[in-house]
């Protein structure tokens, strides 16, 4: 039996930063995780960092505006206490959209030309309509979440893998802690970080569901994968964004093609069928990448919600937070997310910010 200030559920990247935030503060946290620390949702995602992707609901737009300007500061501390390399690129994004941006343009967006695209990306095929660039950053999700890590080990975090919990526990209606099929952990205070596998927890069901998504990353002869630096130019500088896919360049010469949506449960089978279909998505958008080789193909299972906004607050019990539900932004949201989850558990009051995505909309 061990007791710390709070238990939080899952090890993605948005339980790890939020572990390590409350560290920073001096709330001891026990993080407790089914697998191994992130292997999920978090390592499978392509690392954008879109926080002016006008698809983004209008309710995520002032967090994801925060969590953006924090990145610069939450890698260089994850690479000082690590010393990991983590690939933060700073390109921008190249976006084809299907119609114009309604409601005029955020600073530092501007609309592309054709000519003005073939200038940015020569291998690019420009000629499509509503061409814009948003000054946005991308990172490798897979050095971020080995950062988190190393970061964790080397602060000695209490972390518990392989241990699927089973229910929080409570006492007088309020949270006690929970327990897994090996031991019970007392705390106060819980938080669920687990993503699709969060209504698995009794005793509420938080609305979160899998939503499978494939990926493959390309590379060339030339530009094997791993490579620290390239001799040639690279074929793709900016994070490319269309209705058909969108390409993530990662300094290494790599370029990860996105991203399938799929309700499949928790099947994360690679479909071959699937896999050509994004190939070809790509070399529509860069004929080159029709020669480029394969260099892994995988899935990953993104927590949805019936309003496909997050989930984060205190639920119904006391005690009991969910902080979950991030879909398609859990990589773009962490650093917000763990600061403004922190305040709340420092201070007790949740901040303005997250007031949209209150577990109380779901009656739980």
């Amino acid at each position: 039996m061990r007791s710390s200030d709070v238990i939080i559920i899952g090890a993605g990247v948005i339980g790890l930063s939020l572990a390590l935030e409350l560290q920073r503060r001096g709330v001891s946290a026990l993080v407790v995780e089914r697998g191994e620390p992130g292997r999920e949702a978090s390592q499978a995602a392509g690392g954008m960092i879109a926080d002016h992707d006008p698809h983004l609901p209008s309710e995520l737009k002032r967090l994801a505006s925060l969590s953006a300007s924090l990145y610069p500061e939450f890698v260089h501390g994850l690479r000082d206490e690590s010393g990991l390399t983590i690939d933060l690129r700073e390109e921008g994004t190249i976006a084809f959209l299907e119609g114009s941006i309604a409601g005029g343009l955020e600073p530092g967006v501007r609309p592309l030309s054709p000519a003005q695209v073939s200038e940015l990306e020569p291998a690019l095929e420009a000629t499509h309509d509503h061409a814009y660039f948003f000054p946005e950053r991308c990172v490798d999700p897979r050095h971020l979440v080995a950062a988190l890590v190393k970061t964790a080990h080397h602060r000695s975090l209490d972390l518990v893998t392989g241990s699927m919990v089973q229910e929080v526990t409570c006492e007088h209606g309020r949270a006690t802690g929970v327990r897994t099929s090996r031991a019970v952990y007392h705390s106060a205070t819980v938080v669920n970080c687990a993503g699709a596998w969060a209504p698995q927890i009794a005793p509420l069901a938080i609305p979160t569901r899998p939503v499978k998504g494939h990926m493959l990353s390309l590379v060339f002869p030339d530009h094997p994968a791993g490579t620290a630096a390239q001799s040639a130019a690279p074929l793709v500088r900016h994070v490319v964004r269309s209705r058909w896919c969108y390409l993530v360049p990662r300094s290494d010469g790599r370029i990860v093609v996105g991203s399938t949506v799929e309700p499949a449960g928790f099947d994360k089978t690679v479909n071959t069928y699937r896999v050509q279909r994004l190939h070809q998505a790509a070399a529509n958008l860069v004929p080159q990448l029709g020669e480029a080789r394969m260099n892994e193909a995988w899935t990953g299972l993104r927590p949805g919600t019936p309003d496909n906004l997050p989930v984060i607050g205190e639920t119904s019990i006391p005690g009991y937070f969910a902080c979950t539900g991030h879909y398609r932004d859990g990589i773009l949201l962490a650093p917000a997310t763990a600061k403004l989850v922190a305040d709340c558990l420092v201070s007790g009051s949740l901040p303005e910010l997250l007031s949209p995505f209150q577990p109380a909309r779901f009656g739980i």
